[in-house]
């Protein structure tokens, strides 16, 4: 569906994107992820036909959209970042503004209008001006003109920027049901919501792909420790010396001492050992009581924080 050919955007000295290539499949949703600068808005505006790469090529459904843009371009809905609306504009008017610049048959223009709004859960606000929306509904009023003209591809920058939890959830619903009939490419800062929502993930720093995986993946390979906390009671100190009896530690770090005289501790072992068991055997043979004890998962977080700063491809 689209395929991402060694693209190079150079501004003057400054090269924003350096030799990126991927390919994503049909009916998928992809999470861009990156630190700020990394160059993801750069890749995503490259996608989109708005800039043109320095070097490579970008084929939407076997179209380089650098040479046939208009039937490239017809295949993507793009929601920028920012939600840029026309103010005065009611939503009815926005959407179907949006119809007319893609070019949607006048005949059947006013009935797919209408039937975006009712998808986006716009049909109780369609009469508002669009200044006088919440952020959340002005989130759906974007989404809404990106989907306009019916494009296999849609693009989404940040759609839940700014938002409250609630609408952060609804806009989260409506991009997994979008993503039945869409192939999607999603970028956003929000970490949790990239492994909730996404297929697969590319990860960009300072210009250049550091990754592509599924989350799930992603996650396994950054997980070289095997981290257990533990929130113990230990009036004789036996921590000291609990490394000794238990061979299969690699390390304990004192992470909180709580008021009531408890301390947690994070016990690391190699990834492959399960440290549970053995850890109630030999605190009960050292007096020491365990008021809570739990294995620490290994997030898309720590799997990005660790790619981004140089670890593993």
């Amino acid at each position: 569906m689209i395929e991402v050919k060694n693209i190079t955007k150079k501004y003057g000295s400054v090269t924003a994107v350096e030799d990126i290539s991927f390919k994503i499949e049909e009916g998928k949703i992809i999470g861009l992820l990156g630190p700020n600068g990394a160059g993801k808005s750069t890749t995503m505006n490259m996608i989109t036909g708005y800039i043109e790469p320095t070097e490579g090529e970008i084929l939407i459904d076997g179209y380089d959209i650098s040479k046939k843009p208009k039937k490239a371009k017809a295949l993507i809905g793009y929601m920028p970042e920012g939600v840029p609306l026309y103010s005065d504009l009611t939503v009815k008017e926005f959407v179907t503004y949006m119809a007319e610049l893609k070019k949607i048959d006048r005949k059947t223009r006013k009935e797919k209008v209408q039937k975006i709004i009712e998808e986006t859960g716009l049909k109780e606000v369609q009469k508002k001006l669009t200044r006088n929306l919440s952020r959340g509904y002005k989130q759906r009023v974007s989404m809404a003109g990106a989907l306009v003209g019916e494009p296999k591809i849609l693009i989404l920058d940040e759609p839940t920027v700014g938002l409250d939890p609630k609408q952060i959830t609804e806009i989260r619903a409506l991009i997994k049901e979008l993503g039945k009939t869409h192939t999607i490419i999603l970028s956003s800062h929000i970490l949790s919501e990239v492994s909730q929502i996404c297929n697969k993930v590319i990860i960009i720093n300072k210009g250049k792909m550091v990754a592509i995986d599924t989350p799930e993946n992603l996650e396994k390979k950054v997980s070289k420790n095997n981290s257990t906390y533990v929130t113990i009671e230990d009036p004789e100190n036996k921590m000291d010396t609990i490394k000794e009896k238990i061979p299969e530690i690699k390390e304990i770090k004192l992470v909180h001492e709580n008021e009531d005289g408890t301390k947690q501790y994070v016990l690391e072992s190699d990834s492959k050992v399960d440290l549970r068991k053995v850890i109630f055997t030999e605190f009960a043979k050292e007096n020491i009581t365990i008021f809570e004890m739990k294995k620490a998962d290994t997030t898309l977080e720590d799997a990005f924080m660790k790619l981004i700063e140089g670890g593993e491809k």
